[in-house]
């Protein structure tokens, strides 16, 4: 059962998404087929959650030709868990699509490449080689590149090519730092690699791994690589740039996590200076852009780039207890940022337009939705006890512990400017008054409604539940950033030793076991 748990998360996505093409002259068959292939994957992704976590890490190899020779599939906790909210994430944008794009006549297709793109994501978490990642990777960018160019107009278009270009430099460079890591190695196992790469000459090694930190910044966004993301997000549909910005440069973030811990030694490589000047500039550059703005994607599509910047500042840093920040911050960010893209949305279905100078009354045409809008909006600013509070303070506390106390100056003032645009948000789009030349707002059915506000509630309670269940959360991350930071036990049970379940690790330490000077570093 367990080698098809491993191999299920990706299959069910393919196999969903061959369907939708094949009913694209049928859009409640779409529908009902996406539908049901979102259910069954995230049942698999918390079999396969419940799997790890009972029976420690997951290795299949397919073929019968173990590592390091043929291909591996591995779940640990890490890997395991991105798949779950991946999942949920997966379920939350095909019920917002079934309102926002079924009038499109490209319905069907659209769902084909969800999935498909799901698939990639999927396969981005759980491959054990990091040729197969680059595949997965290559999965990513044509579904993505298929979706911006759906029904596209002059702008869509532009946008798409911007995103294209840099990403297809990324992955030049990725592959060519493939090519020269199997030239010097001999093996793309990363188990395999850890021993290998520890015995490279110290300038082979740095410039193996720059050229990997290269790629991967582009894929996550990271400065000073990161204008195809402002560039291209805002021309979007809504459920599509949601999607985009739960996942896409979360996979980029948590590659470089595998790589810089598994493959290679952040700080043996020499390139934990330059990730901390990184991680600061990233988050300080993506704020300052998101304050300048005055549409609500464009807003939202910078806060990604600050955002990503906190994850990266939790590895470069390279403690423990930042690593673990960094992980719940990963695992908070995808929740709250697809939900506030998807209230986005929403907000310009009903009025017509995203753009914050043409909006306004929507706190007393729709309570409600100021509500689902402030959760999101306050836990991506840092307020307690919501998620967004918690990855912060891991983070921030890890900067203050190693005295690296300028980048934790400023992830503090990156969370007050952050406060400013969630503000400027709820200034404009839900309290001041409606402009009195603004379309009236459209009437949507009950069914649309539903459809519309389901995936927003859901997430947001999600949001509430992270931030008021934080232990369980926290013990999850700091289990996956000690096996990553000690990756010997993900060596053993890739190589062929037996592995240790977690459920032991998760029952202790815990936040309620931690003494009254805060979280252990």
């Amino acid at each position: 059962m367990t080698h098809w748990l491993l191999v299920m998360p990706i299959f069910i996505p393919l196999l969903t998404a061959t369907a939708c093409a094949f009913s694209f002259r049928a859009r409640s068959l779409s529908s009902v087929i996406s539908w049901c292939g979102a259910i069954a994957n995230l049942c698999v992704a918390v079999l396969l959650m419940q799997q790890v976590i009972s029976n420690g890490l997951q290795v299949t190899a397919f073929g019968d030709w173990k590592a390091p020779f043929g291909i591996v599939f591995v779940a640990d906790l890490l890997s395991a868990s991105m798949v779950l909210i991946t999942a949920i994430i997966g379920i939350a944008i095909v019920l917002y699509s079934t309102a926002d794009l079924r009038s499109k006549p490209f319905y069907a297709i659209y769902h084909s490449l969800i999935h498909a793109l799901l698939a990639g994501v999927m396969g981005s978490f759980l491959t054990g080689d990091i040729f197969n990642l680059y595949v997965f990777f290559e999965v990513m960018l044509i579904t993505s590149f298929g979706l911006m160019v759906l029904g596209a107009n002059k702008e869509q278009v532009d946008a798409a090519v911007k995103y294209v270009v840099l990403n297809l430099i990324s992955t030049m460079v990725f592959l060519l730092a493939i090519g020269l890591l199997y030239g010097a190695t001999g093996t793309l196992n990363m188990a395999d690699l850890h021993a290998k790469v520890a015995q490279l000459p110290d300038t082979t090694m740095m410039l193996i791994s720059g050229l990997f930190l290269f790629g991967f910044a582009i894929k996550a966004s990271a400065f000073p690589v990161f204008s195809w993301l402002p560039a291209s997000y805002h021309h979007l549909p809504s459920a599509i740039v949601a999607l985009y910005a739960a996942l896409l440069t979360k996979v980029g973030v948590y590659a470089l996590m595998r790589v810089f811990t598994i493959v290679f030694d952040l700080v043996a490589s020499g390139y934990q200076p330059l990730l901390i000047v990184i991680a600061g500039l990233t988050m300080l550059t993506g704020v300052l852009g998101a304050a300048s703005q005055f549409n609500i994607k464009r807003i939202l599509s910078f806060h990604i780039i600050s955002q990503i910047g906190y994850m990266l500042m939790g590895l470069a840093i390279y403690t423990p207890l930042a690593i673990t920040g960094a992980i719940f911050y990963i695992i908070h960010h995808i929740i709250v940022k697809a939900n506030l893209f998807l209230i986005g949305g929403f907000l310009k279905r009903k009025q017509g337009s995203d753009n914050l100078r043409e909006l306004g009354g929507a706190y007393s045409a729709m309570p409600w939705l100021a509500l689902l809008f402030l959760i999101p909006a306050f836990s991506l600013a840092g307020f307690p006890p919501l998620s967004g509070f918690w990855g912060k303070f891991l983070v921030i506390k890890a900067g203050l512990l190693t005295e690296d106390y300028l980048l934790a100056a400023t992830a503090l003032f990156v969370g007050l400017m952050t406060i400013y645009s969630m503000t400027k948000i709820w200034a404009e789009a839900f309290w001041k008054p409606l402009p009195e030349n603004a379309a009236a707002p459209a009437s949507l059915t009950w069914k649309e409604n539903c459809l519309y506000i389901t995936p927003i509630a859901v997430l947001a309670v999600i949001t509430v539940l992270i931030g008021l269940m934080v232990e369980p959360i926290y013990q999850l991350a700091e289990t996956s950033a000690t096996n990553l930071l000690n990756p010997q036990p993900y060596i053993n049970a890739v190589l062929g030793s037996d592995s240790t379940p977690y459920a032991a690790q998760l029952s202790a330490p815990s936040l309620s076991a931690a003494p009254a000077g805060g979280i252990q570093q």
